[in-house]
């Protein structure tokens, strides 16, 4: 596990949040996400993650991101890593440069097939699926490891309890947490969590903030359920940034208000490097920058 003299966010009922990021692409991608950063990391999240590109395609952005981020903010930062268009030597070396950066949390996932192909295969010589990346690093080191759940099953998964049985592999191998896809509904999650009962680990649920119809359809994609009423909540605002705003942000505090009230105490955000709308709701949750 990572250790650190820095608190995480807490409030008197205990609950807690981390951040997922991407890399920037463009200067001012760079200058979104380093201002999210900056308005975000006075709530002393658990931990904030970066993402990492299909094939590995922003491995380096990834790094140096997730570097600067501990280094410069004194979060405890975590890399993501994918099995995708690499050999097991190689993702291991990637491994142990994080390591050996300080870098004590990995998430660890399967990846999406890369750009052009539509179907999943393993690298020759490569880490199959996740659960066999998770055996991998904790070969390399003691890793801290969080690893995905699909509370509407995966999109390529046989069944639900097939889906249930490989996220029961991953936390085998040594997975420390799992963070769920996104989701709209909180009975989603709250079903999910009863049927991943005896884990043994954290259950986090993912939360995005969805502010236009592009966003959810985007989810969609992703394998997620949007319910009608998310794209009725957004009728006749296609020009109006600042009330859709409003309206995500009230969306996704009556999804984590109630989720609060199940006893739910963990948070993960995906924040799309955007701060204003995910520091809001840590607000109404109580999370807020010490004076």
């Amino acid at each position: 596990m990572a250790h650190s003299s820095i608190p995480a966010a807490s409030t008197p009922s205990g609950i807690q949040v981390s951040f997922e990021f991407f890399p920037p692409k463009t200067e001012k991608m760079h200058e979104q996400l380093w201002g999210a950063i900056e308005r975000l990391a006075p709530l002393k999240p658990r931990f904030v993650s970066v993402t990492y590109g299909a094939g590995g395609s922003t491995r380096e952005r990834t790094h140096e991101t997730v570097t600067r981020i501990q280094k410069e903010k004194g979060l405890l930062a975590a890399a993501h890593l994918t099995c995708v268009g690499a050999t097991r030597a190689e993702i291991d070396a990637v491994a142990k440069h994080y390591w050996d950066s300080g870098i004590r949390h990995i998430v660890a996932l399967r990846g999406d097939p890369p750009e052009g192909q539509s179907k999943y295969t393993p690298h020759p010589g490569g880490y199959g699926y996740a659960a066999d990346l998770v055996r991998g690093l904790k070969r390399v080191a003691d890793f801290e490891i969080s690893v995905a759940a699909y509370p509407e099953v995966h999109p390529e998964a046989k069944s639900p309890a097939d889906d249930l049985e490989n996220l029961k592999r991953k936390v085998g191998a040594g997975a420390n947490r799992a963070i769920t896809q996104s989701f709209f509904d909180p009975d989603v999650f709250l079903r999910f969590r009863d049927q991943a009962a005896g884990l043994n680990v954290p259950l986090v649920p993912g939360i995005i903030v969805a502010t236009n119809v592009a966003t959810l359809n985007s989810c969609i994609k992703m394998g997620s359920k949007v319910p009608q009423r998310m794209f009725d909540l957004f009728a006749g605002l296609e020009n109006d940034v600042e009330t859709r705003k409003l309206v995500a942000a009230t969306a996704v505090a009556e999804q984590v208000r109630t989720l609060e009230r199940e006893g739910v105490k963990d948070f993960h955000f995906y924040t799309l490097n955007r701060a204003d709308l995910t520091y809001a709701i840590c607000h109404l949750l109580g999370i807020r920058p010490k004076a």
